[in-house]
């Protein structure tokens, strides 16, 4: 093997690592909604707000993200961020009331929001670097660590119910992972002499190109796709479709599947036909596919339904984040944070069409976000269209913005 392609695995399970550390941190918390409502004897509507929260942290922080990218570098922001997490997850073990707890998912989503941009910072210019396709795989590795959490969540609640145990296990386990990663994390490249003064002159949030708000568009529908997907599949095949109590939840099941397998193999499709045609192609394939499922009815055309929405949308993420990448910290910033407002408010949007009219209208709705990811594609400037418009490097584009 190699001393370049030892190096790019190298990097390549570093960066993996942060992008697992993200799904096993979130899944973590929120498998033990349940010990936490219980533990403060809350109603359902205060643990709405709680999952808001968060959310709502993660979203408005995209300034200061964008300046903690310029200032630390995604190295060492993602580094910092990643072990908050673990901190976060002890805080929450402990909170005494409400107040407090409602400010630890704020921090939470605050963290959230940093790492996801310095992670994905690190895998586009992993890409970068390498010339090579990586971004997916590294996606899919987020999956990964949600599922690794909700068996860590399972065995040990089966041992003991104590929060402080199972929160103080996740954390370390967090700890190990991040110290093991730091050395094979990317270092940011200084930026050019001739630049100084730029930089000086742009060291606060920047207002964003209206390239970047395409690609903040795409990346907002495509999140309201699978947050509304996950939230309301199991509940359209209950209601709407009739199916049996055992496969309501074959919506969300089909739709993770297929996202994590296309996830797998979607570096090698970018490879071939690049980032914009996959995009444009997936998320039309998903609202038609969706849209045909909806018209015809039934268990079996709604699971393939399902399964198109899962492998049309499951490049769309990955791909934008190269291209916001590319583009520096402001756009990467604001990119995360219209996803983080996509993912959090499109169920909600969703049921609010679905409470006015039918559940199949909301389904519909979802299918048109699909479509209108598409068409936001056609504004975007994919890598390799035009090589002059950003440096190659990502981590040195942050740092010149």
């Amino acid at each position: 093997m190699s001393p370049v392609r030892d190096d790019f695995r190298r990097s390549q399970v570093a960066i993996g690592a942060l992008f697992f550390v993200l799904g096993f941190q979130y899944a973590t918390w929120v498998s033990r909604v349940p010990a936490l409502k219980a533990r403060l004897d809350l109603g359902e509507a205060r643990i709405g707000l709680l999952l808001m929260t968060c959310g709502i942290g993660a979203a408005v922080s995209f300034p200061l993200v964008a300046v903690l990218t310029r200032r630390l570098g995604s190295r060492l922001l993602s580094v910092l961020s990643a072990l908050a997490l673990g901190v976060i997850l002890l805080a929450l073990s402990v909170v005494p009331n409400y107040p407090v707890m409602l400010l630890v998912l704020f921090l939470d989503g605050v963290a959230v929001g940093c790492l996801n941009v310095a992670m994905n910072a690190q895998g586009a210019a992993l890409e970068a670097r390498f010339e090579r396709a990586t971004m997916s795989r590294l996606h899919a590795t987020f999956s990964a660590g949600s599922l690794l959490a909700a068996l860590l969540a399972s065995g040990v609640t089966s041992v003991t119910g104590t929060l402080a145990v199972h929160f103080g296990v996740a954390a370390a386990l967090l700890a190990v992972l991040v110290v093991a990663a730091r050395p094979g994390l990317l270092a940011d490249r200084p930026a050019s002499a001739a630049e100084p003064e730029e930089r000086k002159r742009r060291r606060g949030f920047v207002l964003p190109t209206v390239a970047t708000l395409w690609m903040g568009l795409a990346m907002m529908f495509g999140t309201v796709t699978e947050g509304a997907m996950n939230d309301w599949s199991a509940l359209y095949l209950k209601d709407y479709v009739h199916a049996g109590a055992g496969l309501a939840p074959m919506g969300i099941a089909v739709v993770s599947v297929m996202m994590v397998c296309a996830r797998i193999f979607a570096d090698g499709w970018r490879t071939r036909f690049g980032d914009g045609r996959i995009v444009r192609t997936g998320s039309l394939l998903a609202g038609l596919g969706l849209a045909l499922a909806l018209a015809v009815g039934g268990v079996v055309p709604t699971l393939l339904g399902f399964a198109c929405v899962g492998l049309g949308v499951a490049a769309v993420t990955p791909c934008v984040y190269v291209a916001a990448a590319r583009q520096g910290a402001d756009a990467l910033s604001l990119v995360a944070a219209m996803g983080t407002t996509g993912l959090l408010a499109g169920p909600a949007v969703i049921g609010f069409v679905a409470g006015a009219t039918s559940l199949l209208w909301g389904m519909a709705a979802v299918a048109a976000s699909a479509a209108v990811v598409s068409l936001c594609a056609t504004r975007i400037r994919w890598p390799g269209q035009d090589t002059s418009a950003a440096p190659a490097d990502p981590l040195l584009a942050a740092d010149l913005s």
